[in-house]
């Protein structure tokens, strides 16, 4: 082994292209060390990049891209996905051909790609996870609360899911994914009139493509950071899409954290005077806030469920009972790998930062 990777070695290093790629390669290498070092200053961070570049990229690219129907950020990934299929089909068929100096000049372009994507992705909408937390932001920065406070807000969600819930007509049950869409903009757009901290520019959701795969990796919806995209999963439950859409399009305002993305989706949904739309967003602030209180006090979360009305309560087995039967290991693989992407991109909480939304809520709700 060490005799192939020498003689690898030997030709990567002896063509001027290689050089070049070489060069390249460190060039990109230092364009992301850089960034990296911003990153440790959140504060500039929001000045020069939340508040400043990140505005300009929405600007051009969400007009564009608004244009077609269909997500450009899932045709951009399928072609992705092929390319490296075939990337790694070519490159063992180079070293099985024994053909060194190719397979190193290949490897090397790889890098490059790879280093392209990195430095794209923070460019283009990644620095928004290393500015100043949203409780900073928001003046929402008292993120204590006790278990009796949330038992309060967690009945009051309750209350509201139930009275939401109550509300909704045949009508409202049967319309169509474009209007859940329009429905979702609206509520968008009006949160951005009506606060400077959730300002958006031409807010956009599309049906993803993918859906099919995001149903077995677990996943409702999804942001892409290098087209400035939110798809949502069109198929899961007729409750969940709302909110989900106003979840994902928060991320377009540059909330890059999951826990802010889900806040923003919440205040949008429950200042929409959409009926379904309020219910979904009252829904997720049940859900989250019972999850916190079963970690709390199990007795407190057993006697909070008979507070929830039939017509909840069932909406939530159809929720769970949707998603259980698209369980496999693929999305468990898929977790994982999301939950180190969330670490690495300041979420020490990993997975676990969709359920930190409960702080920024206590702290609102005081």
């Amino acid at each position: 082994m060490h005799k192939l990777i020498f003689v690898i070695m030997r030709y990567v290093f002896s063509k001027k292209t290689v050089k070049a790629r070489i060069i390249a390669i460190a060039i990109l290498a230092l364009a992301i060390f850089l960034l990296m070092l911003l990153a440790g200053h959140p504060h500039l961070v929001e000045r020069y990049y939340s508040e400043g570049l990140y505005p300009v990229i929405c600007h051009v690219l969400h007009p564009v891209l608004n244009i077609f129907p269909f997500s450009v950020g899932d045709v951009l990934y399928i072609g992705v996905i092929g390319y490296l299929v075939y990337a790694v089909i070519k490159l063992i068929r180079l070293l099985f051909k024994q053909e060194f100096k190719r397979s190193g000049v290949f490897l090397l372009g790889l890098v490059i790609g790879v280093q392209a994507a990195i430095l794209v992705f923070y460019l283009f909408w990644g620095m928004n996870y290393f500015r100043p937390p949203a409780g900073e932001r928001l003046n929402l920065r008292d993120t204590n609360y006790t278990t009796a406070h949330l038992e309060a807000v967690t009945r009051k969600l309750i209350d509201s899911a139930n009275s939401c819930r109550a509300r909704i007509t045949t009508a409202d049950l049967q319309q169509g994914n474009s209007a859940i869409y329009q429905t979702a903009v609206k509520a968008v757009l009006k949160l951005s009139t009506d606060s400077v901290n959730f300002r958006t520019y031409s807010p956009r959701i599309k049906p993803s493509l993918l859906t099919p795969l995001l149903n077995y990796l677990g996943t409702s919806g999804y942001y892409n950071p290098f087209t400035t995209e939110a798809q949502l999963n069109y198929q899961m439950p007729y409750f969940e899409r709302p909110v989900v859409a106003c979840h994902e399009m928060s991320h377009q305002m540059g909330y890059g954290a999951e826990d802010e993305a889900d806040f923003a989706g919440f205040l949008a949904g429950v200042g929409s005077a959409d009926r379904l739309l309020r219910y979904s967003a009252y829904q997720l602030g049940v859900d989250e806030c019972m999850h916190a209180l079963r970690y709390r006090d199990t007795t407190a979360n057993n006697e909070m469920k008979t507070h929830i009305s039939t017509a909840v309560r069932n909406d939530f087995k159809m929720q769970r009972l949707y998603w259980v039967k698209f369980r496999s290991n693929v999305g468990v693989l898929s977790s994982i790998f999301y939950d180190d992407f969330l670490k690495v991109n300041n979420q020490p909480h990993g997975l676990e930062t969709y359920n930190q939304m409960v702080l920024l809520l206590m702290a609102w709700y005081k």
